[in-house]
């Protein structure tokens, strides 16, 4: 193994206020404990990594600014010239705090948008409310103005799912009329498809899945035994595990932590060695891999 990681995944906090049916965090099924992103886990990982690294996306699981310190945490990267993006269901974005995102530096700001009418948004983002969604987006992009700032570019994110299918083109023009910079389509992970899920869109342009000609579904991916993110990126949890991939959501797969050691060492040793390898030979057979969405595409 050479070189280091241009790309990292950082989690600051695994706690939500929502509960999204699908997402671990949502459900709070989680076989590791909640906790927030502690400074001296930040500091360690960033002074070892921040020469390589381009890009610095500041989740995993769980709402970001449920963190208290989240924007600290991404000024301190940006002021390192390192590109940071996050992803939000924006419920916490009042007037001072929008302002202080876009104070902070942060480059991109994904905006979860699951629908354009309250009954459709809270069928998978439970106890979410579609008017916090528009209001937090409605105060990044004024206070953006006010600051005549370029950043943070605002992305709405639409997770295709049956329930919200039908409002693709609202979502559009929702965003267009809003100023947001992009609107870009998500296809959802699904973790019992294999005899369908109401949640598959009957579109399988923005579907993980296909049907099978006896009813059941697989996955669009052939699972290739490669994967770019194993020479590229890695993820990094609250409490400082380092995990191969954003998908090992429970962080089974620990390769080493941040307090114990040094990430280079985690990065070029044996137990990274072993995983790439095992991809590499059969990635049919990773856990992890099952359900991935490298090799379908995403829709914007």
């Amino acid at each position: 193994m050479w070189g280091m990681p241009v790309s990292m995944a950082l989690e600051p906090t695994t706690a939500c206020n929502l509960g999204c049916p699908e997402c671990p965090s949502g459900l709070k099924q989680f076989s590791r404990p909640t906790g927030n992103l502690q400074w001296e886990v930040f500091q360690k990982i960033l002074d070892e990594t921040a020469p390589y690294l381009t890009n610095l996306t500041f989740y995993f699981q769980g709402e970001p600014f449920i963190n208290p310190k989240f924007l600290e945490l991404v000024k301190t990267a940006s002021n390192r010239n390192i590109f940071t993006t996050t992803s939000t269901n924006a419920h916490f974005l009042h007037d001072k705090l929008a302002r202080q995102t876009v104070e902070s530096g942060l480059d991109r700001l994904i905006v979860s948008i699951d629908g354009t009418t309250q009954e459709v948004y809270e069928q998978y983002r439970k106890r979410g409310s579609l008017d916090k969604v528009l209001e937090g987006t409605k105060n990044v992009i004024e206070w953006k103005k006010k600051l005549k700032s370029r950043t943070p570019e605002v992305v709405f994110q639409f997770l295709v799912v049956k329930p919200n299918e039908h409002q693709i083109e609202e979502v559009k023009k929702l965003g267009e009329e809003m100023g947001v910079d992009q609107v870009k389509f998500k296809t959802a992970q699904v973790y019992d498809y294999k005899n369908g899920n109401p949640l598959i869109p009957e579109n399988e342009k923005y579907s993980r899945y296909k049907k099978q000609e006896e009813g059941t579904y697989e996955i669009k991916n052939t699972l290739d035994n490669h994967c770019w993110r194993m020479w590229h990126s890695c993820v990094v949890t609250w409490d400082g595990k380092i995990v191969p991939c954003c998908f090992d959501k429970d962080a089974e797969h620990r390769l080493g932590t941040v307090e114990k050691n040094d990430f280079k060492q985690v990065w070029e040793g044996q137990g990274y060695q072993h995983f790439r390898k095992q991809i590499m030979r059969s990635r049919g057979e990773v856990d992890i891999c099952q359900n991935c969405t490298e090799g379908t595409k995403v829709w914007a």
